[in-house]
């Protein structure tokens, strides 16, 4: 099971819930929540690059036995920079030009474009058991995360509640009151896209509807400005979440998209 964050800032759960937080301070992105004993937690932080586009700042992984501190071009175990491919004590690190990929051997796989795009895959002696972004790994969709008890949260709410609070940092929560466009008009485009003859062999393979709401917020939020973050990143999310659930896109980028 795979949890995931990507693009415009896109969350899909473990339990399949896509949703939308744009909070830029750090956040519990997965962790065991058991409370007698955790083995592990990831942080992340998101910020704007140079385009003015989300991307995450940095990851930290940690476990009782190490501390993996992740940026773009660089890992940092236990406070010292390690050269890739990185073994030890349980935890591997390789990269290369597109990808970060952590394995630890409790049962957690990371991997991470050094951009936009986080995936993470949890062995499932971890069910009912995490909590953070990715949600709490039961099998339901919305119950705990955005319906808990008789409250119910949106999404902001709920990437507010799991902000690591840390001393000394000043970073806004994003405002609880928005509501999200509708963005009905670019509902065409986003079928078109997603559905075209190279994502044949994963329609039946994911929540097709998901990613196309997904891909509708996008379009609303580059106004009008295409680049290729707008439509690419989404797009590219499905490819990946395909791939991972044993489909066969084949090759939908041209000379003159993404």
């Amino acid at each position: 099971y795979v949890c995931s964050t990507w693009g415009n800032n896109h969350f899909k759960t473990f339990d399949g819930d896509i949703y939308q937080f744009n909070g830029t301070c750090e956040y519990n992105f997965v962790s065991d929540c058991r409370e007698s004993y955790k083995e592990f937690s990831v942080h992340i932080q998101r910020g704007l690059n140079s385009n003015k586009h989300p991307e995450i700042q940095y990851i930290l992984i940690t476990t009782k036995d190490f501390t993996v501190y992740l940026k773009a071009k660089m890992a940092v175990v236990d406070g010292r920079m390690v050269k890739m491919p990185y073994y030890n004590s349980g935890v591997l690190i390789e990269r290369n030009d597109i990808y970060t990929k952590v394995h630890v051997k409790l049962g957690l796989t990371l991997i991470w474009n050094q951009e936009d795009a986080l995936m993470v895959e949890l062995d499932s002696r971890f069910n009912n058991h995490t909590c953070g972004l990715c949600g709490d790994y039961n099998g339901i969709p919305i119950y705990n995360e955005f319906i808990d008890g008789a409250a119910s949260y949106n999404s902001i709410t709920f990437g507010n509640l799991q902000k690591i609070n840390k001393p000394n940092t000043n970073c806004e929560d994003p405002d609880e009151s928005q509501a999200l466009p509708s963005c009905n008009m670019h509902r065409h485009e986003c079928e078109m896209l997603l559905t075209s003859p190279a994502f044949a062999d994963c329609r039946f393979r994911l929540n097709l509807e998901m990613y196309i709401q997904a891909c509708m917020q996008d379009k609303c939020a580059c106004n009008g400005h295409e680049d290729s973050f707008c439509l690419c990143s989404t797009i590219s999310e499905y490819s990946r979440q395909c791939s991972h659930a044993g489909g066969r896109p084949t090759e939908w980028r041209t000379q003159n998209f993404c």
